[in-house]
């Protein structure tokens, strides 16, 4: 049988590039001049020649432990043997139970339920789902319209790519959900601000004008990332979630924190949510939950939401919630993903974060004044440095700085006009000031 022959594992053939239809690549680019990535271990990945190449972006901002970690390796292997799959479906698997008590015991306060998906794509939409079903059961079911912001990602399902604020993610899709989007709060004033700008928490009274145009009757929730990942980096006005926050439970509105990305660590804390001080009513995870190692997702919810379910007039053996997935919960995904909370807590990741921020914010401001930078900003273990277009194009300069820096031995991520980093949390100053020469060198070097 064609590709059972172990001799021929790992050969890639003109046949096989082809055959792999890539997500968010320049596939023709990509099939002519590939980057290939054999092996990871600790922060550095490798190729299939044996180069080391720095982990600069965490995997995906995912891995933030770092690779083949054995603590989850070796749960994956024994929960794989016990019990590789069973249905959420009327039965449940006990290790879905204790997933979810551990994750109700670190989010924030009231968010006590948690739905498990199998991507953050997944986790958005799910969470629109809810908040529409929710605003049902307490019988306005008009509050249906969905309000994102420019910039914004939530995925790329129907519904996270209707909130979403990309443009190049939705213009070839049409119209999706009946969604509005509050402004993006990049401000030219703002730029090279280090952590959380001064300006712009005026931004967040945009939704009173949101509000005043659809009336709050019609809206169901508010969703955005406390920051922005692939929106290159952007970072909150002091004080504008909690202003968002005081808007939303004005007009009745519910307020989603995507955290795919900020969750598990990012910002220094398990969530965003708590960083920021700011409790929406639902929040959305995936990436960290597992470090990257077994595709899963999850959405918490307030207990009040929860109980509007539990509530309705329904026969006992009726499903609450019509929705969910063939995977929600399975069995060796919260493996991976109860050793992966037990190794943020061993590893005390979170407070080794708050250490290491300071030294990466210095180190990612002190690029400023190089070639074509227009902006830097930063947040915990994440930064972004955006860059002026060359002519008409804003990407492509980014993008051969990405592709001159994996060839000299750092991973790091172009989106848009930006070059994103969010290093591993195991990162040790010396591999940062490595990661910052070479990226200083290539900008340099890049006309």
């Amino acid at each position: 049988m064609a590709g059972t022959d172990p001799q021929k594992k790992g050969r890639i053939n003109s046949e096989s590039l082809d055959a792999f239809w890539m997500p968010f690549t320049s596939n023709r680019h990509f099939k002519r001049n590939p980057l290939f990535i054999s092996g990871g271990q600790g922060a550095y990945y490798s190729t299939p020649e044996g180069k080391q190449v720095f982990d600069g972006l965490s995997g995906l901002w995912c891995c933030g432990l770092g690779h083949g970690r054995t603590e989850i390796v070796n749960a994956v292997s024994r929960q794989m043997a016990q019990l590789d799959y069973s249905p959420a479906f009327n039965v449940g698997s006990p290790i879905a139970f204790e997933l979810a008590d551990r994750l109700k015991q670190i989010a924030p306060e009231n968010l006590n339920h948690v739905f498990f998906t199998n991507s953050g794509s997944e986790s958005a939409d799910t969470s629109l789902k809810m908040a529409r079903a929710y605003w049902r059961m307490k019988g306005q079911p008009g509050k249906t319209k969905l309000i994102g912001r420019s910039k914004g990602y939530h995925g790329v399902n129907l519904g996270g790519t209707s909130v979403g604020g990309i443009g190049g993610n939705r213009k070839l899709f049409g119209s999706c959900l009946d969604t509005d989007h509050l402004s993006h709060t990049l401000l030219r004033e703002n730029a090279f601000s280090r952590g959380l700008p001064e300006n712009g928490v005026e931004l967040a009274d945009e939704l009173e004008e949101l509000v005043a145009l659809h009336d709050a009757s019609n809206i169901a929730a508010v969703i955005v990332e406390p920051f922005s990942g692939s929106g290159g980096v952007i970072v909150p006005p002091q004080g504008y979630l909690k202003r968002l926050r005081e808007l939303c439970t004005r007009h009745g509105v519910l307020l989603v924190f995507d955290e795919v990305i900020t969750g598990f660590g990012r910002t220094g804390q398990a969530f965003a949510a708590q960083t920021f001080d700011t409790t929406p009513d639902i929040i959305n995870l995936a990436k960290g939950l597992t470090n990257g190692t077994f595709p899963m997702g999850a959405v918490i919810a307030k207990s009040e939401i929860y109980a509007a379910f539990m509530e309705q007039e329904l026969p006992e053996e009726a499903v609450e919630f019509p929705h969910g997935y063939t995977y929600s919960g399975h069995p060796v995904a919260c493996s991976a993903a109860l050793a992966t909370l037990d190794l943020y807590e061993t590893d005390q990741t979170y407070a080794r974060v708050r250490q290491l921020a300071p030294y990466f914010e210095d180190a990612i401001h002190q690029l400023k004044g190089l070639p074509h930078i227009t902006d830097i900003r930063n947040v915990g273990l994440a930064g972004a440095l955006q860059f002026a277009p060359r002519g008409a194009n804003p990407t492509i300069r980014p993008y051969e700085i990405f592709r001159k820096c994996f060839e000299a031995g750092v991973y790091v991520r172009c989106g848009g006009n930006t070059i994103q980093l969010a290093p591993p949390f195991i990162s040790e100053k010396e591999e940062l000031d490595n990661l910052f020469n070479i990226l200083s060198d290539v900008i340099q070097a890049t006309a």
